[in-house]
């Protein structure tokens, strides 16, 4: 088994940071890359910022297509392109946000999402609601996604936020709203006696798990592959 977790920002020390966190949960017969695109943002902050990812993310999934990947995964919590990824792939690709809001959803009877910036907490809610989840609430600790390495109080900022989370909520259950934020799991489910959720790791065993099921992004209507036609101008390299 092939997966590939595509790190939509631009990035390498947070691909590898990535790598590390999908790494640590996938099976021993499976072999797991994770790459950024060439273009795109440093970081995923905003919808501009989320809109101008997608090229990038649809070029990898192009690259693995023709690789012989088997799934994908898209690590940012605002899952983009995660729509138009699965037109174009093969395999399953799943969403870090969508993954790790499903298993949220089985750990208890409601979660908190600690995130990044204020300004990304209405993307948060709104896939909290395409997906159908207990979601009771998002919360930003106002650290911008290519500082959570550099700031020397992260850990203690997140799990603060983290308990007022669940304690304004009445949340079972956290979630970490960044793919930045994976390192921080174990750490934060130690401090405050409750599951924290990496969407990384959900989404690598969740796309794991669709393939050894012998499952795929039903064709049938919706996601099935782009009909032909022409792009141009910068997007020329982009017709199907």
């Amino acid at each position: 088994m092939f997966l590939r977790v595509i790190n939509p920002n631009t990035t390498a020390a947070m691909t590898a940071k990535i790598e590390e966190s999908a790494r640590a949960v996938a099976g021993p017969g499976t072999r797991l890359d994770a790459v950024n695109p060439s273009m795109g943002p440093a970081s995923i902050e905003s919808h501009y910022d989320e809109a101008l990812s997608v090229p990038g993310i649809l070029t990898e999934i192009a690259r693995g297509e023709t690789e012989g990947v088997d799934a994908y995964v898209i690590a940012c919590f605002g899952d983009p392109g995660l729509d138009a990824a699965r037109e174009l792939a093969h395999g399953p690709v799943v969403g870090i946000a969508e993954a790790a809001m499903h298993a949220a959803a089985l750990l208890g009877r409601g979660f908190s999402v600690v995130t990044t910036l204020d300004r990304t907490r209405g993307r948060a809610h709104e896939l909290a609601t395409r997906y159908g989840s207990p979601c009771r609430g998002v919360h930003a600790c106002d650290i911008p996604v290519l500082e959570l390495d550099k700031d020397p109080d992260v850990l203690d900022r997140v799990v603060a936020l983290g308990r007022t989370a669940l304690h304004d909520d009445d949340s079972d259950v956290l979630v970490l709203g960044c793919a930045g934020m994976a390192d921080l799991a174990e750490k934060v489910s130690a401090a405050l006696g409750v599951p924290v959720v990496d969407g990384v790791a959900a989404a690598t065993l969740f796309a794991q798990s669709l393939v050894t099921l012998g499952l795929r992004t039903s064709a049938r209507s919706e996601y099935a592959q782009p009909p032909p036609k022409a792009y141009t101008g910068i997007l020329r390299r982009f017709t199907v």
